[in-house]
């Protein structure tokens, strides 16, 4: 460990050396700046676009660009950025992470690199955490992007998709994390290109980076929908297909366990449910639950393929036989079955579109993060993101005292101590910042305060407003805080008056957290700029941490000692290790668990990328689908012939080949059964590929309008594509939950679920291609069709 601290250091040394260089050029500018006039420093960015727009990279107009930012940041805010800051700024533009303490100026530091970024004109957004801090910086760095010329949106969760656009229009837009990842699912939903917000994905800079791609990496953001039909239409299709005869109505193909109605069917199907044509695609949801319904009453088989137990239907494995408790069938074939069999019809509600902030950040042409802590997440920057961690010198030294831990038999014993200690410090006017790692613990503390007559103000996370209030004012002669260890991220404790003679800021951890990352946070938010600052960590035997990890040395130590309940035991480095050591412990087992997640989900990404490019292929034609559409019925029906034709020649099914024909590509005075025999698996490929080629130009022909055409071919694409892809996404999602399983029977889950994912998604598409060229043969173009 010691020796990879030692190259780690010695890495950052060599990486700071090198960006000072750069610093250099951009500090050499200074004096000459600071002599422009306003329109003059204004006028640069212009200059910068166009050498941009001719080929110059953002590297070489890199330390002007910079220059002109810091005079312009002198001049507007008052504020100028220091050496170091420079620094920080060059990290963030090459695609990395400043690791700046706390104070060091990272709202000022990223100004630089996200002004530079922006030059180019594709858009660059700083994300934030929450809301406050997206429209507070949005506001206070927004006056400086004006003065320079560039414009700025704020993109919230309130505004309207128009208002979103322009936000996403501007050269940099403030967002949250979850905001931009629900808009990139939301407009991989929509049906016209106009309603799409966001641009390419080109550049972010991640404030807090370790909070959200390190503590959120897991969350998958998830937007859901009541799934296809009310009950009545199941309940409605169960009637109609109750009513129909096998070989008459309907025929079922038992080597495939598919099934289609016949001419006759379709005929009933119109006059039952009262529609000129059943494939028009205004009946899409109908045609779906009939598909279903008859599947549900004749080729699903009760006390086969599943059971009915307490008015329930419950699936039967097929390898088992046993039941499958909590599992449903997808995409409506389980309600489908509960209306055969009369029981309650479950409502079912669906994913539609999902995705984790792990592979939403790294879709971004270039990716950089700022936080105050992110060294020892090193690995995983590296590893999932590509990004290394640089940490970038103080301005000035740090002259905080990090005291070592303090350890007490009980939490009783010790949270008197803490007690005793705040009450100490607040007698002389020193202000105190108390961490809790949780809401309980601040509460009984805020009670044994009031006991003690301290006033003090309690942090609640819930209103971030207040949350700044609060923190910005913890820095007062006086001032007693009690926070979570999280609380205040990204808002600065300023000493006020007479403070820094009494020590600075105190800071107090009540518990050490499982990650060092959060405790680094909360000792940072003490002795910011140079100031005088104090840390104390309490602990205790009876803390989560202590129980889980190592506390059984320490205690066996401690019972040697012979301590009473209320004597502080020890303070020493030997304590704080063994923390630590238990802390990196938990770190690994959280890292490794991140890392499997998104292995699991990288299967999906490739998924999902792969059908959201065709989705804007569909819906960004402007002439015609021709060449998404042909191929797909070419696939269909190359699919089924190869279907029917296996074996010897005697074994074909010309038959089974026929009735689908029939249902759904041509017309009985198109082909007749002869013309499919005597023919080889290549002759029959043809002939019905020429069926199908010649119906799709003659509905080409048919129009006398041409964009009627289009309409109406990205209405079918869309519609068969959404459906399957959201039953798709939940079949995938039962997929996860039940592949751990295999484990068992000495299989690697994630190989199999790679490998099961991937012929899935092969079926999905020849689903796809299947349900989009029955709809086009079989459906009508209208005049008045919208998506």
């Amino acid at each position: 460990m010691a020796n990879m601290l030692k190259r780690w250091i010695e890495s950052d040394k060599r990486e700071v050396a090198r960006m000072g260089k750069i610093a250099d050029k951009v500090e050499a500018y200074a004096d000459q700046f600071a002599e422009l006039s306003d329109e003059e420093l204004q006028g640069k960015t212009e200059k910068f676009k166009a050498q941009v727009a001719g080929g110059a990279t953002l590297d070489q107009i890199l330390p002007e660009a910079f220059a002109v930012v810091r005079e312009g940041s002198r001049r507007v805010l008052g504020l100028y950025p220091f050496r170091v800051q420079i620094i920080g700024g060059i990290t963030l533009h090459e695609g990395n992470i400043a690791e700046m303490k706390t104070g060091e100026g990272k709202t000022l530091t990223a100004t630089m690199p996200v002004y530079l970024n922006a030059l180019a004109g594709k858009g660059v957004h700083v994300v934030t955490v929450n809301e406050y801090l997206s429209s507070r910086d949005a506001e206070e760095m927004g006056e400086l992007y004006h003065w320079l010329g560039l414009s700025v949106g704020l993109n919230l969760n309130s505004k309207n998709t128009d208002e979103k656009r322009d936000a996403y229009n501007c050269d940099i837009t403030y967002s949250t994390n979850s905001e931009l990842g629900f808009d990139y699912l939301r407009d991989n939903m929509v049906v016209y290109k106009e309603q799409m917000v966001q641009r390419p994905l080109n550049y972010a800079i991640v404030d807090e980076v370790d909070s959200i791609l390190i503590d959120e990496a897991r969350t998958p953001l998830i937007i859901s929908g009541q799934a296809t039909g009310t009950t009545a239409m199941y309940v409605r299709t169960d009637r109609f297909v109750k009513t129909l005869k096998e070989d008459d109505d309907y025929k079922i193909d038992w080597q495939t366990k598919s099934i289609a109605l016949t001419e006759q069917g379709i005929q009933k199907g119109e006059a039952y449910f009262g529609t000129k044509n059943l494939y028009d695609i205004d009946n899409t949801v109908l045609n779906h639950h009939l598909d279903q319904a008859l599947r549900a009453n004749y080729v699903m088989l009760r006390d086969v393929d599943y059971v009915v137990q307490d008015n329930k239907v419950l699936i039967v494995d097929q390898f088992t036989g046993r039941v499958m408790d909590g599992r449903r069938y997808s995409d409506g074939l389980h309600q489908a079955i509960e209306a055969k069999e009369g029981v309650k019809i479950e409502e079912e509600s669906q994913t539609m579109a999902n995705i984790t902030y792990q592979n939403y950040f790294r879709m971004y042409n270039k990716l950089a993060g700022m936080t105050g802590t992110a060294k020892t997440e090193e690995e995983e920057f590296r590893e999932i993101y590509n990004m290394d961690v640089i940490s970038i010198p103080t301005n000035r030294p740090v002259i905080r005292v990090d005291h070592s831990d303090l350890l007490y038999p009980s939490l009783k014993s010790k949270f008197n101590a803490v007690v005793g200690d705040i009450k100490q410090r607040h007698d002389k006017g020193q202000p105190i910042l108390v961490g809790t790692v949780a809401v309980e613990s601040s509460e009984l503390l805020s009670h044994l305060l009031d006991q003690e007559h301290i006033p003090h103000a309690v942090l609640n996370a819930k209103n971030h407003k207040r949350e700044a209030e609060i923190i910005m004012n913890a820095g007062q002669r006086g001032a007693v805080t009690i926070a979570t260890n999280m609380a205040g991220r990204g808002t600065d404790i300023k000493l006020g008056p007479g403070v820094v003679e009494l020590g600075g800021l105190c800071v107090i951890g009540t518990e050490r957290h499982e990650s060092r990352r959060i405790d680094n946070q909360l000792r940072g938010r003490s002795g910011r700029q140079g100031d005088p600052g104090v840390t104390q960590f309490y602990l205790s035997l009876q803390d989560d941490l202590m129980k889980r990890f190592g506390s059984e040395r320490i205690k066996a130590f401690l019972d040697r000692l012979n301590v009473t309940e209320d004597e502080q035991v020890i303070q020493s480095r030997m304590i704080t290790r063994q923390v630590e050591s238990a802390q990196k412990r938990v770190e690994g087992n959280n890292y490794d668990t991140r890392k499997n997640t998104l292995q699991y989900d990288d299967v999906m990404r490739q998924q999902r990328e792969v059908i959201y490019q065709q989705r804007q292929q569909v819906i960004s034609a402007t002439d015609s689908l021709q060449d998404v559409i042909l191929p797909m019925m070419k696939r269909t029906v190359s699919h089924q012939v190869d279907m029917h034709t296996q074996g010897a020649q005697s074994e074909w099914n010309l038959q089974a080949l026929y009735d689908y024909a029939l249902a759904n590509l041509v017309s009985d005075k198109q082909l007749k059964l002869a013309d499919l025999e005597g023919k080889s698996v290549e002759q029959l490929k043809q002939l019905l590929t020429d069926f199908v080629e010649a119906n799709y130009q003659d509905k080409k022909e048919k129009l006398v309008d041409p964009s009627q055409m289009l309409e109406f071919e990205k209405v079918v694409v869309l519609r068969v594509v959404d459906d399957h892809w959201t039953q798709h996404i939940d079949e995938m999602d039962q997929l996860r939950q039940s592949i751990g399983l295999r484990g068992y029977g000495q299989m690697n889950p994630l190989v199999e679920y790679q490998e099961e994912g991937y012929r899935m998604f092969e079926e999905m598409i020849s689903d796809i291609d299947f349900d989009a060229t029955r709809l086009f043969m079989k459906a009508e173009i209208r005049q008045n069709i919208r998506r």
